[in-house]
């Protein structure tokens, strides 16, 4: 019997180039509104810059609003409103969902998965999940449902990641969409299929 892989903490993935920019650019924003000075921009920076770690990039845009990159493995919880978690996030391998009378809304589409199979382990009462994924990514809803209609509508490739929803969800609802594709992508890609 094979040992299950280990799972890195969110904390300690590696921070990618494109990670280290978008702090770098919150920094400049700053220095250009005078919030910070030559000298704070330049130690942030250079702080930024030797980042090996997403956790090693958080705070360091803390004074200045919300961090470009959330790193943030907790379970997400709405009781009686809208939770929601979008732009560059880390989806870990198992992220809990509970949606009480509430709507969690997963904007997948500039997420880092932390890996090629990320399970949300979800407990529904009369909740919704909205999914929002890119291109590619497959959608599977394998958990046990009562009175929880799914509509999954997203363009996923056999190669792509896959998002699995599990758990127990009653009288709620699942949707997941694929952004739409402009024309100009719906139009090549008739071509190329043509071909």
């Amino acid at each position: 019997m094979s040992r299950p892989e280990p799972v890195t903490r969110v904390r300690d993935l590696r921070a990618s180039d494109a990670d280290r920019e978008r702090v770098a650019a919150v920094l400049g924003d700053a220095l250009a509104d005078g919030r910070i000075t030559m000298d704070e921009h330049a130690a942030r920076t250079s702080r930024v810059y030797e980042a090996r770690t997403l956790g090693d990039l958080v705070g360091v845009t803390g004074d200045l609003g919300p961090d470009p990159i959330l790193v943030d493995d907790r379970p997400v919880s709405v009781f009686f409103g809208r939770a929601h978690r979008e732009g560059r996030w880390v989806v870990p391998v198992r992220l809990p969902l509970l949606a009480l009378f509430g709507t969690v809304e997963l904007d997948l589409r500039e997420a880092v998965l932390q890996r090629r199979h990320v399970v949300v382990d979800s407990t529904l009462l009369a909740g919704r999940i909205r999914l929002l994924v890119p291109e590619g990514v497959r959608v599977d809803v394998t958990g046990r449902t009562f009175l929880t209609p799914r509509d999954v509508r997203t363009r996923p490739t056999t190669e792509g990641p896959t998002v699995e929803i599990t758990g127990t969800m009653v009288l709620g609802s699942i949707k997941a969409r694929s952004p739409k594709r402009t024309l100009r992508s719906r139009v090549r890609g008739r071509l190329t299929r043509g071909k």
